[in-house]
C-alpha cells in the first residue's frame, strides 16, 4: 500500500524572511541593555572580563545610536525673553515692601518715644497750677515794685518841694498831703502786685487747661499709634505671604521646566538603547503581516508499495533469521562458499 506525505511549507522569500528574524531575536537576546556611553560604564567587581567586553560593545555601539538619532531627540524650548526678564522683576519685587515697613515703624517709634516724654502721669494734676507758674514770675513782681517804691519817692519829694516854695513844709496840712500821698501810694502798689499775681496765675491756669487739652490728644494719638502698629504688622504679614507664594510659583515653574529638561533626556536615551529592539519589533510585524498575506502551500510525497521481488526478498531475509537463530545458536559462521578443510 501506497504511503502519502504531506508538508505546509510557506512561500521560499517567506521562509527565509522568517528564519532571518529568528536569527535576529536570537542574536539579539545575548546584547546587553546600556544606558550610557563608553565612558560612562566600568567593570563590576563580580563580573568577568566577557560580560564586561560585550557591555562596552553595546556602550560603544549606544553611542553611535545616540550621534545617529540626534536629530529626533526630544528638546525643550528655553524660556522667553520676555519670561526671563518677567521672572527677574518679580523676584526683585520680592521684600521691596520691607524698606517701607522699617521707615514706618521707625517714625511710629520715634512718634512713641517724643510722647512717653511729655509725661501723662497723674502728678501733673495733683500739682496743681503751681507746676505751670513762672519760675521768673517772683523777679518780674519784685521788679516791677522796686519801680513802682522808686517812682513813689520822686513824686513824694516833689511834694516837698512844692511844699518849700510855698513855704508851707512842715505844717500840719503838708504831713496830711504826704501822708494821704503815702496812703494811695500803698494801695496803688497792692493792686500792682495783686494784679502781676492774678497775671500770672491767669497764664498758668490757661497752661493749665492747654496741658489737659494736649493729655487727651496724646491719649488719643497713642491709641491711633497702636492701631497703626498693629495694622503695620498685619500689612507685613500679607506681604510676607504674597512672598511666599510669588516664590513658590516662581519655583514650580522653574521645576517644571527643569522636569521637561530630565524628561527629554531620558526620552533620547530610551531612544538609543532600545532602538534594536523596537526595530526588530517593527521588523517582526512586518514579516508576519506578510506570512498572513501568503499562505503556506502543502507538498505532497508519494512512497510507491514494494515489488513482489522486494517484498520476496524481505520474507526470505527475515526466515533466514529465524532459521539461523534457532539451529545455530552459538552463530558458528555456516560460510557455504568456503573451500572444504
Amino acid at each position: 500500500m501506497a504511503v502519502t506525505e504531506q508538508v505546509s511549507r510557506p512561500a521560499p522569500f517567506v521562509e527565509k524572511l522568517g528564519t532571518n528574524l529568528a536569527e535576529n531575536v536570537l542574536a539579539q537576546q545575548g546584547v546587553p541593555i546600556v544606558t550610557g556611553g563608553l565612558g560612562s560604564i566600568s567593570q563590576g567587581a563580580a563580573e568577568s572580563a566577557e560580560a564586561f567586553k560585550a557591555r562596552q560593545d553595546a556602550a560603544q555601539a549606544f553611542d553611535v545610536r545616540k550621534q545617529s538619532l540626534a536629530g529626533l531627540a526630544p528638546t525643550v524650548a528655553g524660556q522667553d525673553a520676555l519670561q526671563t526678564q518677567a521672572q527677574n522683576l518679580a523676584t526683585q519685587g520680592v521684600g521691596s515692601f520691607a524698606p517701607f515697613l522699617q521707615q514706618a515703624q521707625t517714625a511710629g517709634t520715634a512718634a512713641g518715644t517724643a510722647l512717653s516724654g511729655v509725661g501723662l502721669g497723674a502728678t501733673a494734676y495733683q500739682q496743681g497750677v503751681q507746676d505751670f507758674m513762672s519760675p521768673y514770675q517772683s523777679q518780674v513782681i519784685d521788679a516791677s515794685l522796686a519801680e513802682f517804691d522808686r517812682n513813689t519817692q520822686i513824686q513824694q519829694q516833689q511834694i516837698r518841694d512844692q511844699q518849700a516854695a510855698l513855704g508851707a513844709l512842715g505844717s500840719g496840712r503838708a504831713g496830711v498831703q504826704l501822708a494821704e500821698y503815702g496812703t494811695g501810694a500803698a494801695r496803688e502798689r497792692a493792686l500792682l502786685q495783686a494784679g502781676l499775681l492774678q497775671q500770672g496765675f491767669g497764664q498758668a491756669a490757661g497752661a493749665r487747661q492747654q496741658d489737659i487739652a494736649n493729655r487727651g490728644a496724646l491719649a488719643a494719638q497713642q491709641q491711633g499709634l497702636g492701631a497703626f502698629q498693629s495694622g503695620l504688622g498685619q500689612t507685613q504679614q500679607a506681604a510676607t505671604g504674597v512672598d511666599i507664594s510669588r516664590l513658590g510659583q516662581l519655583g514650580a515653574l522653574n521645576q517644571a521646566q527643569t522636569q521637561a529638561g530630565l524628561d527629554a533626556q531620558r526620552e533620547a536615551t530610551r531612544q538609543a538603547a532600545f532602538q534594536p529592539q523596537e526595530q526588530l519589533d517593527r521588523y517582526a510585524s512586518q514579516v508576519t503581516g506578510i506570512m498572513g498575506g501568503y499562505p503556506g502551500q502543502t507538498v505532497s510525497t508519494n512512497v510507491p508499495n514494494p515489488t513482489p521481488l522486494q517484498t520476496a526478498l524481505g520474507v526470505g531475509t527475515t526466515l533466514a533469521g529465524i532459521y539461523g537463530g534457532l539451529t545455530n545458536p552459538g552463530k558458528v559462521n555456516f560460510n557455504l562458499n568456503a573451500p572444504s578443510g
